[in-house]
């Protein structure tokens, strides 16, 4: 679906050959892998979770009655569900960047030349080592800002949301790597158990970023859709 017909109102002259097309479409389809994405969370605190119990009988000597076969069984399910994190992750990522990609070029029609980076930067700046940490994040602010009915001022709306995904993101990602790390590294009943239990707290931190995450795709494409129906809007004035 494309916005072709409606004007946008601009201070700086539009550019020539780019036009609104409705972000909603890959909006659904990120939000619905999102879900996919805790699913899998969930199921990893499911196992991390079975882990540390079966380590903990282990470690209290209750190895009445218990055999390899559950050790493996554990094992297997904590493998089993961080690949399919893994594969609702990448699948995840792809979908987000074209969405993120195409409210990008919104943002230009909405505000041609005002904002600080290109279009070509949505996509791009996800595979900047280091700097990926927070150019995105200026770039969402310029579309969260150019989206606004008035886009006068430079502080848009829904910055608490913007920052508190960012963040959210930004330390499931750390704690993530430390958990994994540490688990991996784990060697010894007890070190293996704890290790579990950190792996169940990101997955926890991890739940808690896809769903602000899907709080702010959400936001961002009913702004711009609000936006392109108020300028087709006021053309029948």
């Amino acid at each position: 679906m494309t916005y072709a017909s409606i004007p946008t109102p601009s201070p700086h002259p539009p550019v020539p050959g780019r036009v609104l097309r409705s972000p909603i479409g890959l909006a659904h389809a990120v939000t619905a892998l999102l879900g996919v994405v805790m699913v899998a969370d969930l199921l990893i605190v499911a196992a991390s979770l079975n882990m540390r119990a079966v380590m903990g009988r282990v470690a209290s000597g209750g190895t009445v009655g218990f055999d390899d076969g559950e050790l493996s069984r554990a094992d297997y399910a904590m493998a089993g569900s961080v690949v399919l994190y893994g594969i609702a992750m990448l699948a995840t990522a792809l979908v987000f960047v074209v969405w993120f990609h195409r409210v990008r070029q919104n943002a230009e029609v909405f505000a041609p030349g005002a904002l600080s980076r290109a279009p070509g930067w949505a996509i791009a700046c996800w595979f900047v080592p280091v700097a990926n940490l927070w150019i995105p994040r200026s770039i969402a602010a310029d579309m969260l800002w150019a989206a606004q009915p008035e886009p006068r001022s430079r502080a848009p709306r829904h910055r608490g949301l913007l920052n508190a995904w960012w963040g959210a993101w930004v330390w499931a990602i750390v704690f993530d790597r430390y958990a994994s790390r540490t688990y991996d590294d784990a060697q010894g009943v007890e070190a293996v158990r704890d290790a579990a239990g950190l792996v169940t707290v990101s997955a926890g931190f991890d739940v808690l970023a896809a769903l602000l995450a899907i709080l702010f795709v959400r936001r961002l494409t009913t702004a711009q859709h609000e936006k392109a129906l108020a300028g087709s809007a006021a053309l029948g004035r």
